[in-house]
């Protein structure tokens, strides 16, 4: 045990039950088997004799009545076996994660490119896909609206617009000494998981239905089949052993896929594979959000802010999928670590004739807290200020402690009870060297003319939970077998983040054996029903929770048959070390398990959690719908070039609260990876749709995710010494999301470096993502603007 885990461990207060396992930084359970190839995905699954290949057909237009459709040379296609619409489908046809208003298959009408019209079944996965391509369809093109401000001005929305207020913003504006107003544009960001969407149907004797997926939600799964074929949920088994990758992408958009496989499958009695090719993938599932945001500030000399207003319209696309809980979480999120007096917000979920955008790793946070940090960087500016003690001037208070101006009640209403931003970002600024590494630049900037640095520290208050408070539940399946060997079987999905590597930490450690002596199987609707997605970073602890639920239920009925044996009180016997122990006296786990047997007294055990004080009322927007906070700050280093655009990200610094950390490796991996992730949103992964509606960003040859060459030289990831103040599992706090949040600092250390070509006196107009194109355009405006004064 290093020296990091025994403070770890030493800080738990937990029963005296060995807690050998929780805290240590194991490898991911499945490190060796990705390492290998054995690693078993979907596509991976031996295929059974007769198992047929489906690919879709798409519409080619953004917008259109469909006047005619002629299939016959799909059907003539070399290996085609049967071509299926609309028509066929059994129950209904649709697939919407929360209103009625996502055909799995197109019925009359189209409404962007990439849009499924009908299924083609063949012998093969090519010839499939050939035999899509074959179909002569006959439009009646309807005009498009492609961008969220063209839908704002056309007042298309998905949903009725969102409307949040505290106190009297236009009161408050008008006494502000300083006031801006602005506009801001973030794209949107492909997940790009490696595994693309993938389902493999096999129907089951009477009306039974088997679908391995690929998917974050089993059980939602499993209800959009049960739908589609008109037959029962328990007619229904979802499985999923592990994803190559999620990042919300297969929370609500797998459903499609799952729905179309399991039609033909039951069409034609026969084992069917649907697996996207990725730019089928690309062209056809929703993406993050992009956002457009208008907004009106009011400041004091210090720059604390007095009034905000700000309307933020999203691309939905063309359904509503889940952009309402998006734009809620992005409402909610726009605070970021500020406290926030007087502020009137807007929320628009714009309906575009694109694919329907859905979940991706934050869910409306990053897009809400980015207009903040953008702001508060303008604020600065304006008043000749480092950002940072603008950043500071702003932050939420500490406690009641304060006064009544504690500042430490959100803009909709939750007390921030465990506010840790003020020290971390103290640490951060003083390990990650700031004040010093900020005269450098300076004194580089003034003597180069091509070449411009820039830095900027951004903080983050990240709020975990889902916001819909019934979602903030889960179950667990407890084993033990007679030889103390464990299973253990739960409603999340493992998507390599780690969740099972923890859930398995947190079992192994209540019954006080090592963690080889614990397995996690496939997530499977069959075991735990009626399961929340994977997602909302709640991963590890609504399953840990249900699990060790489960876990210490077994471990009561052990104690009593120690206690008989030993002849003690149950409360004196302890589990560790893979025995249990009282007092001189111990025995084998195994060996004690047998004799529980023996005595039949149960050794499985069901787990339950639901997660305490979530409300949340969606028509006032307010509530408590956070359990917790997490917190984080970066520090980012940059250079640009200003003749070409190119930049590079020089060094970054990370320190982030992961509370009592189950796993610090899972935990810093999550960190670094979440960091690069959302810097590839805001600076490399640029969405492009043509006039016509066509993506044509949709392959990795046009679509520019982050490589290991953009990682930076010295990246130095530190765990902020937390324990969460909200009983969560082991007192650990979530590390899904709020990293994505970090490169928050990348971009703005981008717009300092853009700045200093006019040697800080213009905010520079910088558009995400920040891509050479966009800092170019940024450094003419700048100098443009330098001219004119």
């Amino acid at each position: 045990m290093n020296k990091q885990t025994e403070e770890f461990m030493s800080k738990l207060t937990l029963p005296p039950t060995g807690w050998a396992e929780v805290g240590k930084p194991h490898p991911h359970e499945s490190a060796v088997l990705h390492v290998t190839g054995e690693a078993t995905y979907t596509d991976d699954i031996v295929e059974l004799q007769g198992t047929l290949h489906a690919a879709l057909g798409l519409s080619q237009k953004a917008h259109a009545k469909i006047r005619s459709i002629d299939l016959a040379k799909v059907k003539a296609s070399p290996g085609v076996v049967a071509v299926f619409t609309a028509d066929d489908i059994p129950g209904e046809n649709e697939c919407g994660a929360i209103i009625h208003d996502d055909p799995v298959l197109a019925d009359g009408l189209v409404q962007y490119v990439g849009q499924p019209i009908f299924i083609v079944i063949a012998d093969s996965h090519d010839n499939a896909r050939r035999g899509a391509r074959q179909a002569v369809i006959d439009y009646e093109e309807l005009d498009p609206i492609l961008t969220p401000r063209a839908a704002h001005a056309a007042k298309s929305y998905v949903l009725p617009p969102m409307h949040l207020t505290r106190g009297t913003p236009a009161e408050a504006f008008a006494k502000a000494p300083h006031k801006l107003q602005g506009k801001f544009d973030v794209g949107g960001q492909e997940q790009f998981y490696l595994e693309g969407q993938i389902s493999y149907a096999i129907p089951k004797e009477g009306r039974g239905m088997h679908v391995y997926c690929s998917t974050q939600h089993p059980s939602e799964m499993q209800h959009h089949i049960a739908h589609v074929l008109h037959v029962s949920s328990h007619d229904v088994l979802v499985e999923c052993r592990r994803m190559g990758g999620g990042f919300g992408g297969k929370e609500s958009q797998s459903a499609l896929w799952a729905c179309a496989a399991a039609v033909a499958a039951v069409r034609l009695r026969r084992p069917i594979k649907l697996r996207a090719d990725r730019d089928d993938d690309m062209i056809v599932t929703g993406k993050r959000h992009c956002f457009a945001y208008d907004y009106e500030i009011g400041y004091d000399d210090n720059g604390r802010i007095m009034a905000a207003k700000i309307d933020m319209v999203s691309r939905a696309g063309f359904s509503a999928d889940l952009s309402g809980p998006v734009a809620t979480r992005a409402v909610c999120h726009f605070d970021n670590a500020y406290y926030l007096s007087d502020v009137e917000i807007h929320a628009m979920c714009g309906k575009t004739n694109t694919q329907s955008n859905t979940a991706f790793r934050g869910f409306g946070g990053p897009q809400g807290a980015i207009a903040i940090e953008y702001i508060v960087d303008e604020i600065a500016r304006n008043l000749g200020k480092d950002s940072l003690e603008v950043r500071r001037a702003n932050f939420y208070g500490m406690s009641d402690a304060e006064g009544p101006d504690a500042r430490n009640v959100t803009h909709y209403g939750q007390k921030v009870e465990d506010n840790v931003i003020h020290g971390l970002v103290d640490q951060l600024e003083r390990t990650s060297d700031y004040q010093a590494r900020r005269r450098a630049i300076n004194e580089f900037n003034a003597a180069n003319t091509v070449l411009k640095k820039g830095m900027a520290l951004t903080p983050v208050k990240f709020g975990i939970s889902f916001n819909v408070p019934h979602l903030n539940q889960a179950g667990s399946l407890v084993h033990v077998y007679t030889d103390g060997s464990v299973l253990v079987n739960h409603g999340g999905t493992e998507m390599g983040q780690g969740l099972n590597t923890k859930v398995a930490q947190v079992v192994a450690n209540a019954l006080g054996l090592p963690l080889e002596r614990v397995r996690c199987t496939a997530t499977d609707t069959s075991k735990v029903a009626n399961t929340s997605a994977t997602a909302a970073s709640t991963g590890s602890d609504l399953n840990g929770k249900a699990a060790q639920d489960a876990a210490l239920q077994i471990r009561a009925r052990l104690a009593q048959v120690a206690a008989k044996r030993f002849e003690v009180d149950a409360s004196e016997v302890r589990f560790a070390d893979g025995l249990v122990i009282a007092g001189e006296q111990s025995v084998a786990f195994p060996d004690l398990v047998m004799q529980a047997y023996l005595q039949r007294v149960q050794l499985w055990s069901d787990g339950f959690y639901s997660t305490p004080r979530v409300h949340w009322d969606s028509k006032s927007m307010t509530g408590h719908p956070f359990f917790y906070y997490a917190y984080a700050a970066a520090v980012a280093e940059v250079v640009i070039d200003t003749l070409t655009g190119e930049w590079r990200l020089l060094q970054a610094d990370l320190l982030y609260d992961a509370g009592e950390s189950l796993n610090p490796a899972l935990d810093v991996g999550q960190v670094e990876g979440g960091f690069i992730q959302g810097m590839g949103w805001l600076t490399t992964e640029e969405l492009w749709w043509n006039k016509d509606g066509k993506l044509m960003t949709h392959a990795p040859s046009t679509y520019k995710i982050p490589a290991i060459s953009d990682c930076p030289a010295r990246f130095r990831t530190e765990l902020y010494k937390n324990s969460n103040v909200s009983d969560t599992i082991h007192r650990s706090k979530a590390v899904g999301e709020p990293p994505l949040l970090l490169p928050f600092s990348v971009l703005l250390a981008i717009r300092d470096a853009v700045s200093a070509v006019g040697e800080h006196r213009v905010n520079p107009p910088l558009r995400s993502p920040a891509t050479s194109e966009a800092i170019l355009d940024a450094v003419d405006a700048v100098r443009a603007a330098v001219v004119t004064q």
